[in-house]
């Protein structure tokens, strides 16, 4: 089974750049306080990392 991640919406796109908010919503996060369990990958990550400001990782699964 691959690995995942939760990741958690703190942040509103309001007044945030284009880029920002496609990138929240290529990661299927639109509201406050939503979370995802996605697939562990370095494309995700890297939509965290881009966002990380917004978004914080809850845990790590196996």
């Amino acid at each position: 089974m691959a690995k995942t991640i939760v990741v958690k919406q703190i942040g509103s796109p309001i007044r945030r750049p284009s880029k920002q908010r496609q990138t929240l919503i290529g990661l299927g996060l639109n509201k406050m306080h939503k979370t995802r369990e996605l697939e562990d990958t370095p494309a995700v990550r890297g939509m965290v990392n881009k966002v990380s400001h917004m978004v914080e990782i809850i845990e790590e699964k196996e």
